[in-house]
This record gives C-alpha cells, structure tokens and sequence, in this order.
C-alpha cells in the first residue's frame, strides 16, 4: 500500500502543478487537501483490480488519481464548520482550518469536477466506451444516489434514530459505493467479464462495510495520534453508528465475518487476487 500511495501521490501531484496565475491559491489548497497523507485504500483497490485484466498501469493510475480526487474532495467538504466541523485530518489542520472556508468549499469542487476531466481524457484509456462506463459509474459512486446521498443521511442521523438497517444504507452509500467503483474500475478499463465484475462488486460491498465498522471502532477506541484525525465525534452528535447499536464487541464480530466474505468473493480468480484477500485483512486490524 506505501508503494501504490507513493505512485498515486506523484500522479496527482503532476496532475495539479502550481500556477503563476492570480487563482493560485486555488491549486494551494486543492494540493494541500489531496497530497501529503492518507491510506490511499481506494486508488491501492483500483490498481490492484486492474492487475487482475492486464490494464495498463498508466491507465490504472489516472483511474486510480481521479477516485482519491473525489475521495479527497469529500473529506474536505465533510470536514466544514457546516458538515462535521472537524478540526484535523491526516494529522494536520483541516482545508479549512489552514485557508479559509471559501477556499476549502472551492478545493472540494475543484477536486471533483477535475476527477471527471482526467477520466474522460483519452489518456485514461483510448476506448472512450471504456471512458463513459468509469465516468457514469463514479459519478453514480459519489451523487445523490451513492456519497453525497449518505452524507445527507448522516447529517440527518444527528437528530433522528436510526435503526440498524438504515446505518447500513447510509454507510454503503456514503463510503460503500465510493470503494465498489474503485474495485471494479480496473475490471471497466480492462473490459472485464461480468461474472468477474459482480465478484469485484461483492466484494467491495463487504469490504466498505467492514471498513466503516472499523471507523466507528477506532471513532471510539482510536485516539486522534492513531487516527490521524479527531474521533469521537459521532458519540457527541449523538448520531447512530454500528457500534452503538451493536455494541463493540458484535460490531468486531461483524467485521471479521465481513471480511471472511471478502476472501469468498474473489475465489473466482483462483488466488490472482491474493492482494485484495490481504486487503479485507488489513480493514478489520488497522488502526488508522
């Protein structure tokens, strides 16, 4: 994961160069929110994925920088005084804390619209059927009906109860689809078959619900030296998590079977797909 996070930090990096122009402060921030930290889990998944066809690694990294991009903007964005007013991220002052609000609002949008402009550019794969299908499904992924539909949900999860059912619908939306496109963006660019392609979606499904167990885990166990940001945060809006609805120990419980699903999944590709079995393990241990 270190190597892939160092390709994918050099990639963004090149792709989001300083500029001489009056509107630098822009690129300041949309740099400052996306580089210097970070598991980099979402863009490991889509070069990974794309081993499994024989995609280029050129291709797979533009895919790879686009999705963090979004990944990125969505934490810039949820951080706000408006969202969850959060103080630090990654380790250091959030966008908004280190600009100001307005540059951190124009950071997240300027990380997501770029992301769809590096998908679309033939670079990222000279098929442009190849570019529609990474296109339509990230922005299903991250709009209303995935990400910024669960952000909804949790904002709302402040001052209504949910119930166990409607916490799995918000997580898989606000985090789940997210890591689904990431996995099956490498069986898009390399024009997998869809037997391969459900085995990916079923996978990521496990995988994003086990990794947001962990997140409410670590929300409660997890000190900000840890977790590189401020935790009990969902305990103090009173909102609705896994482990308040099932406990610490059934929400563990639940993360390990998850990721003993994930293993199951990817016995389609008959131990290509080692790497990713190694990544459901390493959800439901870490600690950051």
């Amino acid at each position: 994961m270190a190597e892939a996070a160092e390709q994918v930090e050099q990639a963004i990096a090149g792709l989001l160069p300083s500029t001489d122009y009056p509107e630098n402060r822009l690129y300041e921030a949309m740099r400052y929110g996306s580089l210097g930290g970070g598991k980099r889990l979402r863009p490991f998944l889509v070069l990974h994925s794309a081993t499994l066809f024989g995609v280029s690694p050129t291709c797979a990294l533009r895919a790879a920088a686009a999705v963090e991009m979004v990944h990125c903007y969505s934490l810039i964005h949820d951080d706000l005084p408006a969202m969850d007013d959060g103080d630090l991220r990654r380790g250091r002052p959030t966008v908004h804390r280190q600009f100001d609000e307005a540059a951190a609002i124009l950071a997240g949008d300027g990380l997501l619209t770029y992301a769809f402009e590096v998908l679309a550019d033939p670079a990222t794969h000279e098929d442009p059927n190849v570019r529609c299908g990474l296109v339509a499904a990230l922005a299903r992924a991250a709009g209303p009906h995935g990400m910024v539909g669960g952000q909804m949900l949790d904002l709302i999860a402040e001052h209504e109860t949910f119930d166990i059912g409607t916490v799995t619908r918000l997580q898989r939306m606000k985090t789940g689809d997210i890591i689904a496109f990431s996995c099956e963006a490498g069986a898009i660019l390399g024009k997998a078959a869809p037997p391969m392609r459900q085995a990916l979606r079923a996978y990521a499904h496990d995988l994003g619900l086990a990794f947001q167990i962990v997140d409410d885990l670590l929300d409660v166990e997890g000190t900000e030296a840890e977790t590189g940001k401020s935790v009990g945060r969902d305990a103090a809006a009173g909102k609705a998590t896994f482990v308040s609805i099932l406990g610490r120990e059934r929400a563990r419980a639940q993360a390990e079977m998850l990721a003993r699903q994930c293993a199951e999944h990817l016995e389609i590709f008959e131990g290509r797909a080692d790497m990713l079995k190694a990544v459901a393990e390493y959800v439901v241990t870490r600690r950051t």
